[in-house]
């Protein structure tokens, strides 16, 4: 959703400045004319007034993108990629892997299997808090070979296992559930 909005804000100051599109994607528009230094920093201001950036350098762009694609994969319903997701994302976004594994890095100053696994596992921190679902479909949803790698790698991550997470969850939910019962009772 986030970003179809975005899409419609990058159209409306396109047209506002008689500039004509072929495509408005996530990170990158292709304009029919040239673009004046004049028009390139209109569109900069306008841009960013809508809370959103007019990027000029091709690696922020690719690193954008990538964790565009992440993200979407991540947090998207239904299964996941069947594929390995280094293949996938080449094909995704047409560049070959270990290259952008080493743009992501140095930019990033991480890698892009944890940049993944965090996504992960605010997903699962999700599911877990406002799912009704227990840990064997998570891993399942998550496309974990087994529930003891998701609860190893939350562990690693959170420093708790999902359990305890949930059930820390549950207790802050607890007293607030008694006082709203309570409430209005008379």
């Amino acid at each position: 959703m986030f970003s179809n909005r975005c899409k419609v804000v990058v159209k409306e100051e396109l047209k506002e400045l008689g500039l004509h599109f072929i495509l408005v994607g996530l990170g990158e528009v292709e304009i029919m004319e040239d673009i004046s230094a004049g028009q390139r920093q209109q569109l900069k201001i306008a841009l960013h007034e809508s809370g959103l950036e007019l990027m000029d350098d091709k690696k922020a762009i690719l690193i954008e993108k990538i964790k565009s694609v992440i993200i979407d994969m991540v947090h998207q319903t239904g299964e996941g990629i069947k594929t390995n997701f280094s293949d996938f994302l080449s094909a995704k976004l047409n560049y070959d892997y270990t290259y952008m594994a080493n743009q992501f890095s140095e930019v990033q100053g991480t890698t892009i299997e944890q940049f993944i696994i965090s996504n992960k596992i605010e997903k699962i921190k999700e599911m877990l808090i406002y799912d009704d679902i227990n840990i064997t479909e998570i891993a399942y949803r998550m496309n974990y070979s087994s529930v003891a790698h998701l609860s190893n790698q939350f562990k690693k991550v959170t420093g708790l296992s999902p359990s305890h997470f949930k059930q820390l969850k549950n207790k802050k939910q607890g007293p607030d559930d008694e006082i709203e019962g309570h409430n209005g009772v008379g």
